[in-house]
């Protein structure tokens, strides 16, 4: 049965993904934002989202926040409505589709033109980060764990290697892909990381101001080499239109107390995620579970 289903969804997903490259950028982005934005609010996850949204920011009265989730079901689908298009899109030019940078000198500056780790988050639409780099030539490898469905995994992996290119690595979560990442830093690639999931076995630090485990892997890894750590984010601005916003690299802390300057980066980096949801909550996801169950149960 499970085979049947997973081929079911793997011919729909064939179908979806051509119907939404013929149709163009644009409006296959308001199109999967409009899908979503009328479809997502009424699932039962929206009510995930409902709970973070209680936790992290208890100003908001229940108004605000079904606004809130309808702009973070509205974000997901245009990311997947774009997502067939990433290897045409390119620097903007005028109104069209495509993406702009700010603070694109933090990325010339880097010592060596590397190690360095970009640090991300699922915020607008994720996937333009490590293909605006690729523009750069900048080849950045990552962390990866596939999809269940071993052909929508194939497609979705397919499309990536279209809009970047030759395949600049990807390295399986856990220890054996932290050594990958290792070596791949010490011989000068750069690595990204998309920092703000919850990780049953990693690290005790706080998301707006609720204890949440958090992978220690980037702190980990950007300690061992002192390589360049550098924050970045892409904003929507318009259907397939986006700002990649560069920051200045964060300081590493140097105590000589090695799981102290672990727990210290790991910190600084959920509050530098933080700070980006809290300027744009609607476009950050939501829908899952961020923290330990004991959190929830306080709700």
């Amino acid at each position: 049965m499970r085979r049947v289903l997973h081929a079911i969804e793997a011919l729909a997903a064939r179908a979806t993904l051509r119907l939404l490259r013929a149709v163009g950028p644009v409006t296959a982005s308001n199109g999967m934002g409009w899908l979503a934005r009328t479809l997502g609010p009424v699932l039962p996850v929206s009510r995930v989202a409902d709970v973070n949204l209680r936790l992290a920011l208890p100003e908001l009265d229940a108004a605000a926040r079904r606004q809130i989730i309808r702009g973070v079901w509205d974000n997901l689908g245009r990311t997947v409505g774009e997502l067939p298009h990433l290897a045409a899109l390119g620097e903007r030019s005028g109104d069209g589709p495509g993406w702009t940078f700010e603070g694109l000198e933090h990325v010339g500056a880097v010592p060596g033109g590397g190690p360095a780790i970009i640090v991300g988050a699922h915020i607008g639409n994720w996937e333009v980060l490590t293909v605006a780099a690729s523009r750069l030539g900048i080849k950045a490898a990552g962390f990866y764990r596939p999809a269940d469905n071993k052909a929508v995994d194939a497609l979705i992996q397919a499309m990536r290697r279209e809009a970047v290119g030759d395949e600049a690595g990807l390295f399986p979560k856990g220890a054996r892909g932290a050594r990958q990442a290792l070596a791949h830093l010490a011989a000068g690639g750069w690595l990204g990381i998309l920092a703000d999931q919850k990780m049953n076995d990693g690290i005790e630090a706080t998301w707006f101001g609720h204890p949440a485990m958090t992978a220690p892997a980037l702190a980990t890894l950007a300690l061992r080499r002192r390589c360049t750590v550098l924050p970045a984010h892409v904003l929507r601005t318009g259907p397939a239109q986006f700002r990649v916003v560069c920051e200045a690299p964060m300081v590493l802390p140097d105590t000589g107390d090695r799981a102290a300057d672990v727990q210290a980066l790991t910190q600084a980096v959920n509050d530098r995620l933080e700070g980006w949801v809290r300027q744009h909550p609607a476009s950050w996801l939501w829908l899952h579970r961020r923290y330990a169950k004991e959190v929830y149960r306080r709700v």
